[in-house]
């Protein structure tokens, strides 16, 4: 049973002869229904404030669920990310391979048709030679025959140098 402060001022004694001094008593019962009635007041308001902390922890514990759920959220799209970025890097690694090989064969094939070309200059350069050198037995060959005619021919049939008039 809960005693109220109201019950305290209302409780009534029987009257007996030799009993406690009824002033006393009223008093005694007023000072403890005072005190019941602010221990009430404290009791409430502390019912009040543990509400309101319990409302406080539980908002508290939602925004660290959210907190949580958003760190979660946040790690998942990092590594995500992460994971991302690593696989175009890994492509554009793969795709610069593939391009530097590709340049590697051209400049090989450019390598093998100026060897090609180079190797046609040459033997064009050694044929150029060869006719030269054709024509040039060739020139000495008619200056042979020129040198051996003119011993033939008498010395009245020879042109006369008339440029440095040696043959006076």
């Amino acid at each position: 049973m809960k005693i109220t402060p109201l019950d305290i001022r209302k409780m009534l004694f029987k009257v007996r002869v030799r009993g406690y001094d009824r002033q006393e008593v009223d008093q005694f019962l007023e000072e403890l229904a005072q005190t019941v009635e602010m221990l009430n007041r404290d009791q409430t308001a502390l019912r009040e404030k543990l509400a309101a902390a319990e409302q406080q922890l539980a908002e508290l514990k939602k925004a660290e669920a959210t907190l949580m759920n958003t760190l979660v959220t946040t790690q998942a799209l990092t590594d995500n990310l992460k994971h991302a970025a690593q696989r175009d890097a890994e492509l554009i690694m793969k795709e610069a391979e593939l391009k530097a090989g590709e340049l590697l064969r051209e400049a090989q094939a450019e390598l093998v048709g100026t060897q090609r070309d180079l190797s046609d200059l040459r033997k064009q350069k050694l044929m150029a030679i060869e006719r030269l050198r054709a024509t040039l037995r060739n020139f000495e060959r008619l200056l042979e025959i020129e040198e051996g005619d003119e011993h033939l021919r008498t010395p009245g049939d020879r042109p006369e140098k008339i440029a440095d008039g040696s043959n006076r």
